[in-house]
């Protein structure tokens, strides 16, 4: 999905200040050497000069594409590719009654980050009726419901867990005092054997959070039926053990891969992206945050170099 700083037809111009981020694995938009009221005017001589991350002049190659009008896009966009990206435009103005020539220089800064999607996880919670807080049969039934849970998604890839339930009397108006089941399990798409779901995609964060949504829909159909059959039955004996109305609670998790986090004041243009972690952060695990290092001189880095010790790292 293009984001809101793509303009016309994937074609940005220099805007100040303004942050550019480009998917993991995706072309960069366009970057135009010149700003929007300069190229509606005539321009003599230009020349571009195009300076990478590293600080070094960039050329065309497989993976930078550069045009004789100063245009530049990077072909399947990597961690390394962040930084800041500068063009240098000259050109001269003549005037036609002395042929003097003045050469005019502009410059064009654009910061370009790497992103990628966030992997999604579900946290739930949903409550039972039990008979009592004693006895076995509630350890019998929590891994029941965690069987069925289980095998109603795994055909997805997808699968339960850090499970966990709790039994507590609740007083009720006009029902007096119940037991119930208080269960909270987490929905995640890495069951064993996951990465053959992503048909050797390289974007395999798209297969999987799709397949997660798809989780979370078959989870949250099956507790909806349970209430069905609650209100289907209400003049029925229900069993001792069954599902508490509007007690399904869904809450979505996200995670980063290692070299990326989440910033919403650095990054507010993309809050909802896994951007690459900058030079002087890493993330070595899959959490959000990209955390202090001030020995990190690269951008995606997933540890921290421990050989200085006057450079320590700082959470």
């Amino acid at each position: 999905v293009m984001r809101t700083w793509v303009l016309l037809s994937a074609v940005l111009w220099c805007l100040t200040g303004e942050k550019i981020y480009v998917k993991l694995h995706q072309n960069s938009p366009v970057l135009i050497c010149m700003d929007f009221k300069l190229s509606k005017k005539e321009i003599v001589d230009p020349t571009y000069l195009w300076i990478g991350p590293n600080e070094k002049t960039l050329t065309g190659n497989n993976r930078i594409n550069i045009t004789k009008t100063g245009q530049l896009m990077v072909k399947d966009f990597l961690e390394p590719l962040s930084g800041l990206y500068t063009c240098t435009l000259s050109y001269k103005i003549v005037k036609a009654e002395t042929q003097e020539e003045k050469t005019v220089k502009k410059r064009y800064d654009f910061m370009v980050f790497a992103y990628r999607e966030p992997d999604y996880s579900y946290q739930m919670a949903v409550r039972f009726t039990t008979k009592s807080c004693i006895g076995r049969y509630n350890d019998a039934f929590f891994r029941m419901l965690k069987k069925i849970l289980d095998n109603l998604i795994s055909d997805l890839s997808c699968h339960v867990i850090e499970p966990s339930y709790k039994c507590h009397s609740v007083e009720i108006p006009e029902h007096g005092l119940i037991h119930e089941l208080f269960i909270a399990f987490q929905v995640n798409p890495f069951a064993p054997g996951w990465k053959g779901a992503c048909n050797g995609s390289v974007d395999c964060e798209d297969i999987t959070n799709r397949n997660i949504l798809q989780a979370r829909n078959r989870i949250e159909e099956f507790f909806w039926s349970q209430a069905y059959i609650f209100y289907h039955n209400f003049n029925k004996t229900l069993p001792a053990m069954h599902f508490v109305d509007h007690s399904l609670q869904v809450v979505r998790l996200d995670s980063c891969r290692p070299g990326f986090g989440k910033d919403d004041g650095l990054h507010s243009n993309c809050a909802s992206c896994c951007v690459v972690c900058s030079p002087a952060t890493f993330s070595p695990d899959v959490g959000v945050i990209c955390q202090t290092c001030v020995s990190v001189l690269i951008y995606g880095a997933k540890s921290c170099p421990t050989s200085n010790k006057n450079q320590p790292c700082e959470d």
